[in-house]
């Protein structure tokens, strides 16, 4: 068994719908909702939300590469988002729902960079795929009343993923949910 982990983070709009797809991933260890990107310090989900942060929302993973791949990681993410919407993702709009990969190091920048082409030329979208590749910075965790929030709220989640229009984006674009 590896003892080394390894972190990913991705923003793909609002972090509740974010965390689910990835947590029973073996080899996932821990998913932590939060916010990077931006210049604010330790930021707040409403500082976050005026758009004046200049944070996304994004979630930070913790994960054993011997046990899944971040090539893995990155299907998940892209089947997860609109990666051609510059105004945010869904109903959530302004700068904090943009998407993004943050990568941690060469490795990672190389595979989402390719991961994001091979999207682009041969996925299912009729524009561009503009989801930017970037350098991780500071991540600072969101209130507790984020995490695991569709463990805590089923049913709003459920409902909030729907009315959002994700749910039926993901049918639509990847035949499941």
């Amino acid at each position: 068994m590896s003892t080394e982990t390894k972190l990913a983070t991705f923003a793909g709009g609002c972090f509740w719908c974010m965390v689910g797809p990835f947590e029973e991933l073996d080899g996932v260890h821990s998913i932590t909702a939060g916010y990077t990107g931006g210049h604010t310090e330790n930021p707040t989900y409403e500082e976050v939300c005026s758009d004046t942060t200049g944070h996304l929302e994004a979630v930070q993973m913790e994960y054993d590469p011997e046990k899944t791949s971040y090539d893995a990681l990155l299907r998940i993410f892209w089947r997860q988002i609109d990666p051609t919407d510059t105004g945010g993702q869904f109903n959530d709009r302004g700068e904090s729902y943009q998407t993004a990969v943050f990568y941690h190091d060469e490795e990672q920048k190389q595979k989402a960079e390719q991961s994001r082409k091979e999207l682009d030329e041969n996925g299912p979208f009729q524009s561009p795929v503009i989801t930017p590749i970037l350098p991780a910075s500071a991540f600072y965790k969101a209130e507790e009343h984020h995490q695991d929030y569709h463990r805590k709220n089923r049913m709003h989640y459920q409902l909030y993923k729907r009315g959002s229009g994700r749910a039926g984006f993901i049918q639509t674009y990847w035949g499941e949910e």
